[in-house]
């Protein structure tokens, strides 16, 4: 397990709170506070945030083991594969026949450089050796990247979580994939066209596909194959 800063309590609460799409005061007049001022201090990191309002919080859906610990909570997520949408099992600790897959504090959709080596962990989850196999993934060469924005709507979503193979970089075989273009991450559908050029597709209808010409396929490096998205449930 990875080692929890208290100052990363306030970030994560803040993330649970737009997981649940609450604004500050109405997750504070839910949780019985009289005004919302001490739920902002908690949330700047002005105040710790007390036991009963923690317990409160709970109760309205805020995964608390992840806000304590970065651990994500077996029981508030869901695993499928990118796919098809298949159900992958998934869980926070480990058992026999299970592999550990390590989560990265990293935005899918922006963050400079290339590799994720060096990079702060941020938790780690548990998925079955048999179906990663079966899938043609090795634990080894897994990781878990956090998804970043609405581009990708509806296959993956702002929030998400996906494990990416880092193995898989070959783009003959289309689907979505982690990207590095011109130092930026992104994750897009991609499609190879005639002539070695790229076309990088948005699932999300609002964004216009991005062609990169072979003259400009130096500034790109596919980092891995978006094979399984993990989702939080609320």
């Amino acid at each position: 397990m990875s080692s929890v800063s208290v100052e990363e309590i306030p970030y994560r609460l803040r993330e649970e709170l737009k997981r649940l799409d609450l604004s500050i005061a109405a997750a504070a007049r839910q949780a019985g506070e009289s005004s919302s001022q001490r739920l902002k201090d908690v949330l700047s990191g002005r105040q710790k945030c007390p036991v009963e309002l923690l317990a409160r919080l709970e109760t309205m859906g805020v995964d608390i083991s992840y806000v304590l610990s970065g651990r994500i909570n077996s029981t508030a997520t869901a695993a499928a594969q990118v796919v098809d949408g298949a159900p992958i099992a998934v869980e926070a600790s480990p058992s026999p026949g299970m592999a550990k897959i390590s989560l990265y504090d990293v935005e899918g959709a922006a963050g400079a450089g290339r590799s994720l080596e060096g990079e702060r962990i941020e938790g780690q989850l548990y998925f079955p050796e048999a179906q990663l196999a079966a899938l043609g993934i090795s634990p080894a060469n897994v990781a878990g990247v956090k998804v970043c924005g609405d581009s990708m709507l509806g296959t993956l979503d702002d929030g998400d979580w996906v494990l990416v193979d880092l193995a898989n970089r070959d783009p003959r075989r289309e689907g979505v994939f982690l990207l590095s273009v011109s130092g930026e991450r992104r994750i897009k559908r991609v499609q190879r066209l005639a002539g070695g050029a790229l076309y990088l597709i948005s699932d999300n209808e609002h964004y216009k596909p991005e062609m990169i010409k072979p003259e400009e396929m130096r500034e790109v490096e596919i980092l891995g194959r978006c094979e399984i998205r993990i989702g939080r449930v609320s």
